[in-house]
Protein backbone atom coordinates (compact mmCIF):
# COMPACT_ATOMS: atom_id res chain seq x y z
CA UNK A 1 0.00 0.00 0.00
CA UNK A 2 1.43 3.46 -0.91
CA UNK A 3 1.69 6.40 1.70
CA UNK A 4 -1.66 7.98 1.68
CA UNK A 5 -3.98 5.52 0.11
CA UNK A 6 -6.78 3.84 2.42
CA UNK A 7 -7.30 -0.06 2.27
CA UNK A 8 -9.18 -0.52 -0.84
CA UNK A 9 -10.89 2.43 -1.18
CA UNK A 10 -8.65 3.78 -3.87
CA UNK A 11 -9.05 7.47 -2.05
CA UNK A 12 -5.46 9.04 -2.40
CA UNK A 13 -4.99 11.79 -0.03
CA UNK A 14 -2.61 14.78 -0.41
CA UNK A 15 -1.89 17.91 1.12
CA UNK A 16 -3.14 21.20 0.43
CA UNK A 17 -0.07 23.38 0.40
CA UNK A 18 1.02 24.11 -3.09
CA UNK A 19 -2.54 23.41 -4.91
CA UNK A 20 -4.75 25.39 -6.16
CA UNK A 21 -6.68 25.67 -3.07
CA UNK A 22 -8.48 28.62 -1.70
CA UNK A 23 -6.70 29.57 1.18
CA UNK A 24 -3.25 31.05 1.69
CA UNK A 25 -0.93 30.38 4.63
CA UNK A 26 0.07 32.82 7.43
CA UNK A 27 3.03 32.69 9.70
CA UNK A 28 3.22 33.97 13.04
CA UNK A 29 6.35 34.55 14.29
CA UNK A 30 7.15 35.83 17.80
CA UNK A 31 10.40 38.21 18.35
CA UNK A 32 12.05 39.97 21.06
CA UNK A 33 11.15 43.32 21.22
CA UNK A 34 14.43 45.70 20.23
CA UNK A 35 16.08 47.78 17.68
CA UNK A 36 17.08 45.37 14.17
CA UNK A 37 15.16 42.55 15.54
CA UNK A 38 12.43 42.96 12.76
CA UNK A 39 14.70 44.05 9.67
CA UNK A 40 17.10 40.73 11.00
CA UNK A 41 14.02 38.87 10.37
CA UNK A 42 12.86 40.67 6.82
CA UNK A 43 16.66 40.80 5.20
CA UNK A 44 16.60 36.34 5.54
CA UNK A 45 14.05 36.75 2.68
CA UNK A 46 16.58 38.87 0.47
CA UNK A 47 17.81 37.02 -2.72
CA UNK A 48 15.07 34.56 -2.80
CA UNK A 49 12.01 34.80 -4.39
CA UNK A 50 9.95 35.09 -1.12
CA UNK A 51 7.96 38.04 -0.77
CA UNK A 52 6.51 39.45 2.43
CA UNK A 53 2.64 40.25 0.46
CA UNK A 54 1.30 40.95 4.03
CA UNK A 55 2.80 42.29 7.21
CA UNK A 56 0.92 42.75 11.10
CA UNK A 57 2.79 43.39 14.13
CA UNK A 58 1.24 43.50 17.40
CA UNK A 59 3.54 45.35 19.88
CA UNK A 60 4.24 44.62 23.51
CA UNK A 61 6.88 45.61 26.22
CA UNK A 62 8.69 42.40 25.75
CA UNK A 63 8.20 40.42 22.70
CA UNK A 64 6.16 41.18 19.76
CA UNK A 65 3.98 39.26 17.38
CA UNK A 66 4.54 39.36 13.32
CA UNK A 67 2.21 38.03 10.77
CA UNK A 68 3.27 37.52 7.57
CA UNK A 69 1.74 36.25 4.36
CA UNK A 70 4.61 35.00 1.73
CA UNK A 71 3.94 34.69 -1.83
CA UNK A 72 5.87 31.29 -1.64
CA UNK A 73 4.60 30.13 2.12
CA UNK A 74 7.01 26.58 1.45
CA UNK A 75 10.37 28.49 0.47
CA UNK A 76 9.41 30.82 3.14
CA UNK A 77 8.42 27.86 5.87
CA UNK A 78 12.30 27.02 5.14
CA UNK A 79 13.53 30.26 5.49
CA UNK A 80 12.23 30.49 9.38
CA UNK A 81 12.47 27.40 10.35
CA UNK A 82 16.39 27.50 9.03
CA UNK A 83 16.51 30.98 11.33
CA UNK A 84 15.03 28.86 14.53
CA UNK A 85 12.09 31.34 14.66
CA UNK A 86 9.26 30.26 16.94
CA UNK A 87 6.15 30.34 14.50
CA UNK A 88 2.52 29.02 13.99
CA UNK A 89 1.13 28.32 10.60
CA UNK A 90 -2.20 29.38 9.93
CA UNK A 91 -4.99 29.14 6.93
CA UNK A 92 -6.49 32.40 5.77
CA UNK A 93 -8.92 33.55 3.43
CA UNK A 94 -7.39 36.15 0.41
CA UNK A 95 -10.30 38.14 -1.66
CA UNK A 96 -10.12 40.25 -4.29
CA UNK A 97 -12.07 43.18 -2.90
CA UNK A 98 -15.40 43.89 -5.75
CA UNK A 99 -15.61 47.21 -7.53
CA UNK A 100 -18.21 48.88 -5.60
CA UNK A 101 -18.58 51.83 -3.11
CA UNK A 102 -18.03 49.53 0.11
CA UNK A 103 -16.36 45.88 -0.86
CA UNK A 104 -15.58 45.13 2.85
CA UNK A 105 -19.17 45.84 3.98
CA UNK A 106 -20.15 42.77 1.46
CA UNK A 107 -17.85 40.61 2.84
CA UNK A 108 -18.67 41.51 6.62
CA UNK A 109 -22.18 41.25 5.29
CA UNK A 110 -22.47 37.86 3.69
CA UNK A 111 -19.96 36.53 6.94
CA UNK A 112 -22.64 37.65 9.25
CA UNK A 113 -25.65 36.18 7.41
CA UNK A 114 -23.33 32.93 7.56
CA UNK A 115 -22.80 33.29 11.44
CA UNK A 116 -18.99 33.30 10.71
CA UNK A 117 -16.38 36.00 12.85
CA UNK A 118 -13.88 37.87 11.78
CA UNK A 119 -10.80 36.89 13.46
CA UNK A 120 -8.23 38.72 11.80
CA UNK A 121 -8.19 41.15 8.40
CA UNK A 122 -5.47 42.85 6.80
CA UNK A 123 -4.64 44.01 2.56
CA UNK A 124 -2.72 42.49 0.72
CA UNK A 125 0.45 44.67 -0.60
CA UNK A 126 -0.11 44.11 -4.53
CA UNK A 127 2.18 46.01 -6.75
CA UNK A 128 1.95 46.89 -10.38
CA UNK A 129 -1.63 46.16 -9.88
CA UNK A 130 -5.61 47.74 -10.10
CA UNK A 131 -6.81 45.41 -7.81
CA UNK A 132 -7.78 45.48 -4.13
CA UNK A 133 -7.26 42.08 -2.02
CA UNK A 134 -8.08 41.80 1.71
CA UNK A 135 -6.56 38.64 3.71
CA UNK A 136 -9.03 37.16 6.44
CA UNK A 137 -8.79 34.77 9.07
CA UNK A 138 -12.07 33.23 10.32
CA UNK A 139 -13.84 31.39 12.94
CA UNK A 140 -14.92 28.73 10.30
CA UNK A 141 -13.05 28.72 7.19
CA UNK A 142 -14.93 25.96 5.22
CA UNK A 143 -18.45 28.03 6.16
CA UNK A 144 -16.75 31.18 4.83
CA UNK A 145 -15.87 29.73 1.93
CA UNK A 146 -18.58 28.78 0.67
CA UNK A 147 -20.53 31.58 1.58
CA UNK A 148 -18.34 33.83 -0.29
CA UNK A 149 -18.26 31.79 -3.21
CA UNK A 150 -22.01 31.69 -3.36
CA UNK A 151 -22.03 35.65 -2.96
CA UNK A 152 -20.04 35.87 -6.09
CA UNK A 153 -16.33 36.96 -4.34
CA UNK A 154 -13.01 35.95 -6.00
CA UNK A 155 -10.84 33.83 -3.27
CA UNK A 156 -6.70 33.75 -4.19
CA UNK A 157 -5.31 30.73 -3.80
CA UNK A 158 -1.29 30.22 -3.14
CA UNK A 159 -0.91 30.10 -6.90
CA UNK A 160 -2.57 33.21 -7.86
CA UNK A 161 -0.77 34.88 -4.69
CA UNK A 162 2.34 33.88 -6.16
CA UNK A 163 1.37 35.14 -9.40
CA UNK A 164 0.55 38.49 -7.84
CA UNK A 165 4.43 38.65 -6.35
Amino acid sequence: MSQGEDFGSGVDYQTLRGRDYPTICQYTVFLENRVGVLLGLIRRFRGTPVKIMALNIIDSTECCIVRFILSHPEQGREILERAGMAMIESELIALELGDCDQPLLEVCAALLRAEVNLVQTYPLMVMNNERSFVAIMVDNIDIAQQTLQQEGFHMITENELMDLS
